[in-house]
């Protein structure tokens, strides 16, 4: 196990109806406020009013900015930025998912830096911001786990690429999450967000070091958790005990603790980027297609620990004499799994083919020497990994 750090911040405000505190929780960040969110989901549920209601009870005066999209914008955050300063600004509230909590990460961070070229000194070059804008959260989709760390990713519209920066000052100072505001999610959504859960866990679980038994098994009993619960979540979208468990596992998948001791790999995620820049297609699908074929591809770099992953995580019987089976069956229940929950797991069913495999295996080492630790990924690797996606 390698020697670590651990700090988590966030102040987590966890059941039913907990949205209608928001207002006492913002007032201790500042008077003036940003309110940050989506295409209009909060409208239609209801979950605006509540929060409107919940900040002028505690006399906070409100500037909105919503129109926040999947894969969010540089463009966005620029626009963002522009208002915070105009409007003078205290503090930023994100209602939303990973999307909007990301864009206000990437504004609050931003209000502070004006000489300086934001995109290339920062997601570029990866410079970490000293200060941001305190920001709250009012949790609406389970998935990125941004609600209680110190990552954003931005897409740049203009330039097409898929970028991330992270500093402490990013982290939320606090997180509401209520179950009952997910139950009015498409299924398609709550299929994408269990994904991108469990691809935060799998991103942990495969690293070379040694001797962290502690951390595989709380990432196979989260892994395990997501494996029963996502389906049933389909299958009975207004279950509050079904919402609650995918929740909280949703935020400790992606909070830091759970990759503490171990390096992380990050590879495929990496992948899914680059796909999402140009194709901009939902990171969970994305990464339901890119897990499987990064696993075909990078296993027998250290098969030990696939074999662990198919027996403990999918209950593959294994034999010795077998190895190779037993982890290209795990893989395979993962897939099914992927594809049951009515997710594309081949790059042909979302309709895009090989033509853009080689630019974006360039933008994925772009400024480095290489994509991921469990292997080293180089272009040529990438090319191989979305062909075998294919």
């Amino acid at each position: 196990m390698n020697n670590f750090t651990y700090k988590s911040p966030t102040q987590v405000v966890f059941g039913k109806d907990t949205v209608k505190e928001v207002g006492q929780y913002m007032k201790a960040l500042g008077k003036r406020v940003l309110l940050h969110y989506g295409g209009g989901s909060i409208k239609r549920n209801g979950i605006y009013d509540t929060v409107i209601q919940s900040l002028k009870a505690q006399d906070l005066e409100i500037v909105e900015f919503g129109g926040v999209v999947p894969n969010p914008r540089y463009s966005m955050v620029l626009e963002g930025i522009d208002i915070c300063r105009k409007e003078q600004v205290d503090c930023i509230l994100a209602v939303g998912g990973g999307s909007v909590i990301d864009s206000a990460k990437a504004i609050a961070a931003g209000y502070y830096i004006e000489n300086e070229d934001y995109w290339n000194d920062y997601f570029m070059v990866h410079k970490r911001p000293t200060q941001a804008l305190p920001i709250g959260v009012v949790l609406t989709i389970p998935a990125a786990g941004s609600e209680t760390n110190r990552g954003t990713v931005i897409t740049n519209d203009q330039t097409a690429f898929k970028r991330s920066i992270g500093a402490d000052c990013m982290i939320p100072k606090f997180a509401i999450i209520d179950p009952q505001t997910h139950y009015s999610l498409p299924a398609y959504q709550t299929a994408c967000g269990c994904t991108d859960i469990i691809a935060h866990l799998l991103e942990r679980y495969f690293t070379q070091t040694t001797n962290v038994d502690f951390s595989d098994r709380l990432l196979e009993a989260s892994l395990k958790t997501m494996i029963h619960y996502a389906p049933l979540a389909l299958q009975h979208p207004d279950d509050y005990d079904i919402r609650a468990e995918i929740a909280w596992c949703g935020t400790i998948a992606h909070n830091g603790l759970l990759g503490k001791g171990r390096q992380e790999d990050w590879g495929t995620h990496d992948l899914q980027h680059e796909l999402g820049a140009i194709y901009d297609i939902t990171h969970g699908e994305g990464l339901a297609i890119m897990f499987p074929a990064w696993m075909k591809y990078v296993y027998h770099e250290n098969p030990t620990r696939f074999v662990q992953f198919a027996h403990r995580v999918w209950d593959v019987d294994y034999a010795y004499d077998k190895e190779e089976e037993t982890i290209l069956a795990g893989i395979e229940k993962m897939e099914r799994f992927f594809h049951d929950l009515g997710l594309a797991t081949r790059l042909h069913e979302i309709q895009i083919d090989e033509r853009d495999f080689e630019t974006m295996a360039e933008k994925l080492v772009l400024g480095r020497d290489h994509a991921g630790n469990f292997m080293h990924l180089k272009k040529e690797d990438a090319i191989r990994i979305y062909q075998l996606a294919k």
